[in-house]
């Protein structure tokens, strides 16, 4: 009876605790995540439904999310070949500069976009590395889409890769040294045994990289040049309406934009939950 009383009053202190912290993850979501985004639907919607829609088919609106999307279907292809081709050299082979490798993956976490496009401007600037021989050519790099693409790409470079090299890590190389085996090459393992293994992580990278891409602000302004109709994407075409003091129709974007972020939520938490079966199945003494 004294063990089973001491246990409870061991397992009280506990209890409080774990309601404490749930409530304390609650409150913090509430404020600084739920409230923003009902604020941000609550604003659009503030002056009627006609104003809403006014404000999200405007010419520089719909240019807006027309560059956006264009970037992202840039960007994405681009940042699945890299994460591809980084993670199966990180998880497959041993070679010098693996760790340099590694590094540079994760660099883009640590550099501010702003540095970011400030670099690509330095580069391929009208005063840059490069700017005089583009010119003399014709190329438009910054100020364009391409510069906006190169941004992004930057910003977004480590998504794909962090996603795969843990899975394909943990996965081991015996199903692939098997279809080599059996006489399968090199494309054909790829595309009948890795790509099939890796599938869902590769799609939950994907979704985070576009979800950044979509949302970047700091490297695509740097570069973009605020051309309204041109080079403003969602995030900045946010920004000059604020700044313009349209908030109707600055609120309007930005709802879209939080939109896009419940649905990439929504389907993150689906690819997620099939990710930690896949990744748990092919651990080491997970079959």
């Amino acid at each position: 009876m004294n063990a089973m009383t001491l246990s409870r009053a061991s397992a009280w202190p506990r209890r409080v605790q774990r309601a404490l912290l749930i409530l304390i993850a609650i409150a913090f979501m509430l404020v600084f995540l739920l409230l923003p985004l009902a604020v941000v639907f609550t604003e659009a919607l503030s002056r009627g439904v006609q104003t809403f829609l006014a404000a999200i088919t405007q010419y520089g609106a719909l240019s807006s999310i027309r560059l956006t999307l264009l970037v992202a279907a840039m960007v994405v292809p681009l940042n699945v070949v890299f994460g591809v081709a980084a993670s199966w050299a990180m998880a497959r082979f041993a070679f010098r500069g693996k760790a340099l490798l590694g590094a540079l993956i994760d660099l883009p976490f640590a550099v501010s976009p702003v540095i970011a496009g400030l670099i690509y401007v330095l580069l391929f600037g009208a005063q840059g590395w490069f700017g005089p021989w583009l010119a003399a050519h014709g190329i438009h790099v910054i100020f364009a889409v391409p510069g906006l693409v190169l941004a992004s790409v930057f910003v977004t470079l480590p998504f794909v890769a962090r996603e795969l090299i843990p899975l394909m890590q943990a996965q081991g190389s015996e199903d692939e040294e098997a279809a080599r085996v059996l006489g399968a090459n090199g494309w054909q393992t790829f595309f009948r045994v890795t790509l099939p293994n890796i599938r869902w992580a590769l799609l939950y990278g994907v979704l985070l990289c576009n979800a950044r891409a979509m949302g970047e602000f700091g490297a695509v302004s740097v570069v973009s040049g605020h051309i309204r109709g041109l080079t403003t994407t969602m995030p900045l075409e946010v920004e000059m309406r604020y700044n313009e003091y349209h908030y109707a129709g600055a609120f309007a974007v930005a709802s879209l934009l939080a939109l896009l972020a419940l649905l990439t939520l929504a389907v993150k938490t689906l690819l997620e939950w099939r990710y930690r079966g896949e990744l748990a199945a092919h651990a080491p003494g997970g079959r």
